[in-house]
């Protein structure tokens, strides 16, 4: 249906021991095509359990997590699997690209793991590398470039696929403030070129500021931060 959220999170709840309080419950949010939210949090108050919670590599103690309509907390580890290389891109602070594989190697990996092959895979990779400005790079070896340029294939490797979810994990910590706010801005764009929402957990002010919108992430939900925005 087109009024259905890319993602909705519905009351999600999660904790690790019975004895202690939930890390966060009852967890509300829905993100339509070209949404782009932010997620800021104290350290330790649960950004990287969530984005586990989300990608349906984790399962939460409550309420469901529906991407495209489809409940991932429902489904088995093979099914889930599944749905996220084919739905969600991620861009990650450690970037995990491989050294020794060439940047359009890098980027071709999740058309490789959905068996795109041919000229569909050299084609879509030649776009993606040109979108994020590494056209003249593509035979060169990951471990040839700089941290700036490795973002890039990170960010052209999450978006590849054309995942209708993109969800980055403090993209730009390893970089200094001015790569990282044209990462950031890379980021942005080609989410609402490429993907169908996008959502960025970050602990940074100046990096949330490049999203759409700022959610904070408490022990008792989501909640714009103090001041709005």
């Amino acid at each position: 249906m087109a009024d259905t959220p890319i993602l909705a999170l519905e009351g999600l709840s999660k904790r690790y021991r019975r004895d202690r309080p939930p890390i966060f419950e009852n967890l509300r949010l829905a993100l339509g095509r070209g949404d782009y939210v932010a997620v800021m949090g104290e350290s330790g108050v649960g950004k990287s359990t969530l984005l586990n919670l989300l990608s349906g590599l984790d399962r939460p103690d409550a309420g469901h997590v529906l991407l495209d309509g489809v409940d991932i907390t429902r489904l088995d580890d093979d099914a889930a699997t599944r749905l996220r290389r084919r739905a969600v891109g991620f861009v990650f602070q450690a970037f995990h690209v491989l050294p020794y594989l060439s940047v359009a190697g890098n980027v071709a990996l999740p058309l490789d793991l959905l068996g795109v092959t041919g000229p569909q895979r050299a084609q879509r990779t030649a776009d993606m590398l040109a979108a994020v400005g590494l056209a003249d790079a593509a035979g060169r070896l990951a471990r040839e470039l700089s941290g700036g340029e490795v973002q890039r294939v990170a960010i052209a490797r999450a978006l590849v696929h054309r995942p209708r979810l993109v969800l980055a994990d403090e993209p730009t910590g390893n970089l200094d403030p001015r790569n990282a706010a044209q990462i950031l801005g890379l980021l942005r764009d080609q989410v609402k070129a490429h993907a169908g929402a996008g959502l960025l957990i970050t602990h940074s002010r100046a990096a949330a500021e490049t999203a759409d919108r700022i959610l904070v992430l408490e022990a008792d939900g989501l909640h714009p931060p103090a001041g709005g925005r």
